[in-house]
């Protein structure tokens, strides 16, 4: 497997109400509810059309669901990241955000957190689940951080 093939889509399958079955490059196979980024975000309220929603294909390369090509589509590894959010896992963007908040370097997160850096990357990077352990000492770290600010 690449390095990036786990935000790679293999398959798309439109289901109503706004549901996406996809196959990812690794094999893994989710489910993913869009009605309510869709009702957020006002670039993709023509999808609240379920006849323009069924015609979501995998865009080109695979790094993308498409529904209108080059105007209207998804990126995988959002897709992803909504889909492990939704089954109640927390997806690698919450480790993008705790670090960029809290001006963090691979390094220094790493350390606060008492892992490796290499183990951090796979997490960050969503090569690998983030255990809630791992999370729960992100959140922690950021309250006792702004506790003695």
């Amino acid at each position: 497997m690449r390095k990036q093939d786990h935000f790679r889509i293999a398959t798309v399958d439109a289901r109503e109400p706004c549901l996406l079955h996809i196959t990812f490059g690794d094999g893994v196979i989710m489910t993913v509810d869009l009605a309510t980024i869709i009702e957020r975000i006002p670039a993709l309220a023509p999808l609240k059309d379920p006849k323009l929603f069924g015609k979501a294909r995998v865009g080109d390369w695979g790094w993308t669901v498409d529904w209108i090509p080059g105007e209207l589509d998804m990126a995988g590894d959002n897709l992803r990241a909504e889909a492990v959010e939704q089954s109640g896992g927390i997806s690698h963007e919450r480790i993008w955000e705790w670090m960029h908040r809290n001006g963090l370097t691979l390094e220094t997160a790493a350390v606060a957190l008492g892992i490796s850096r290499r183990m951090l990357a796979y997490y960050r990077s969503g090569q690998k689940p983030i255990p809630r352990h791992i999370w729960l000492a992100c959140v922690g770290w950021e309250a006792e951080r702004h506790k003695a600010a």
